[in-house]
């Protein structure tokens, strides 16, 4: 991967449409909320990511962090939290897609978007395509991470373009004022700040492919100055769209970026933009989709290395030089999860809080990151790492910053939505499934070990 390559890959791993909906839903506010969640989280982990990689740009990224840090045992579960909470990201991701891309259907929208058949199609369609480009190598998954990267900016600059001419014409549906956008401290408000902390990750992803990414050490700090202000506009100035656009009552948080695309461009008679853009953001949606697919799966390759998996894991391709048993792996699992998300009323329930568990434990591995920059701030630097001003003292403040907001967020997180009707049950269980996740990882591992002990064992 090249420096274009590597671009494009922050924008798209690190941003996510998704949110931008999620964010308008909550109104005015939510747009200083981003700038917050931006200083206290985004900006932590860039520093730290950049540090680390610079330092140690090994295929793996926080698990060899970690594992360098720490230990064996932090790295593999470092590692294993971080692989196990990606995997029902990959069928909401995918559900979002199709909620969008509806809209290509025009008057149609409405009835497909209630037809559970067509959910699943076009998640296990773009989960096979995620795997299959991945299967490939890099040298051909690149390209859905590139197109999908493009398809992002793209449809953001509409959206901003066409937000910005309803502002001017109509007026702001959303007023936008100091009141409104002060942001709220009570308790629903502070789990959305953790959301918006969790919206922020991303930019640790690249690591994950360090030895496959030409001069990572200069290439990894550069593509990612270069992607933070797009990631930052596609957050910031796609909510204000929205909300200039569409009330925030009225937003959807699944479809909530084609709303506003679809009310603004009918307002201008313009509607042959509206299946466009819907197109575009299926396109972004399946492009992280593949980002992701092809980052994650070298943690179980790695762990296979180590041992810690079967060997199987450890392999790559000799042709294509990808880690198929991985890749598979994890397709296998997500399009389960498609199945259950999309079966009776109360799988949907235990799969919502499967979710918010996993939230909780993809913040985890973040305590490791931040921990290890924190461990290594004063390590030596040598010509080919990063000079970073401040040197040690501004990844150390890195480091504390990035670990309040991921204990804060791990915090909230975890506490249930207004209209949960038992919340103390939705609450056990969410510790319940966060335990089971890493009790899981605990056995694997120790598991490994034995195992290994058994090979070298005469």
């Amino acid at each position: 991967m090249g420096l274009f390559d590597v671009v494009l890959f922050f924008v798209v791993a690190a941003s996510n449409l998704q949110w931008v909906a999620t964010a308008a839903a909550s109104g005015a506010s939510a747009v200083t909320v981003w700038i917050i969640g931006g200083l206290a989280m985004f900006a932590p982990l860039s520093i730290a990511v950049v540090f680390l990689s610079s330092h140690y740009p090994d295929e793996g990224g926080l698990y060899v962090w970690s594992k360098r840090a720490f230990g064996s045992f932090a790295g593999f579960m470092t590692g294993w939290t971080y692989w196990a909470s990606t995997l029902p990201y990959f069928p909401a991701l995918l559900y979002f897609a199709a909620g969008n891309a509806a809209f290509v259907a025009g008057s149609r929208e409405s009835a497909l978007s209630r037809q559970p058949l067509y959910f699943i199609i076009v998640a296990l369609s773009g989960l096979l395509l995620a795997t299959v480009v991945n299967i490939y190598g890099l040298q051909v998954g690149k390209w859905l991470t590139n197109i999908g990267a493009i398809a992002r900016w793209s449809v953001t600059l509409l959206l901003i373009a066409l937000g910005a001419l309803a502002w001017w014409k109509f007026g702001s549906a959303t007023p936008i004022t100091l009141t409104t956008l002060r942001p709220g401290v009570q308790i629903k408000d502070l789990i959305f700040w953790s959301v918006i902390a969790f919206a922020w990750t991303g930019p640790e992803a690249i690591a994950f492919m360090g030895g496959e990414i030409e001069k990572p050490r200069r290439t990894i700090p550069l593509g990612l100055a270069i992607a933070a202000p797009v990631i930052a506009a596609i957050y910031i100035a796609g909510t204000l769209s929205v909300l200039a656009a569409v009330m925030p009552q009225d937003v959807n948080p699944s479809s909530g970026v084609m709303q506003a695309i679809g009310h603004a461009a009918s307002r201008f008679g313009w509607n042959a933009l509206i299946p466009i853009a819907a197109l575009l953001v299926g396109l972004s949606c399946i492009g992280s989709a593949g980002a992701w697919t092809g980052a994650v799966a070298r943690i179980p390759f790695v762990a296979g290395i180590d041992d810690y998996l079967p060997p199987v894991f450890g392999r790559m391709h000799p042709r294509w030089g990808s880690p198929v048993a991985a890749l598979i792996t994890q397709a296998v699992i997500s399009a389960i999860l498609i199945f259950l998300g999309q079966s009776g009323t109360s799988v949907k329930g235990a799969y919502s809080v499967l979710v918010s568990a996993t939230v909780v434990t993809t913040l985890v591995p973040f305590l490791f990151l931040f921990a290890s920059a924190l461990k290594f701030r004063a390590a030596r630097a040598t010509v080919q790492t990063i000079w970073i001003p401040g040197g040690q003292w501004t990844v150390a403040a890195a480091a504390i910053i990035g670990l309040s907001t991921t204990v804060v967020g791990i915090v909230f997180a975890g506490f249930p939505a207004d209209d949960d009707p038992n919340k103390v049950l939705a609450v056990l269980k969410v510790i319940g499934l966060t335990a089971m996740m890493l009790l899981s990882g605990v056995a694997i591992y120790l598991l490994g070990r034995r195992r290994a002990a058994e090979r070298r064992s005469p």
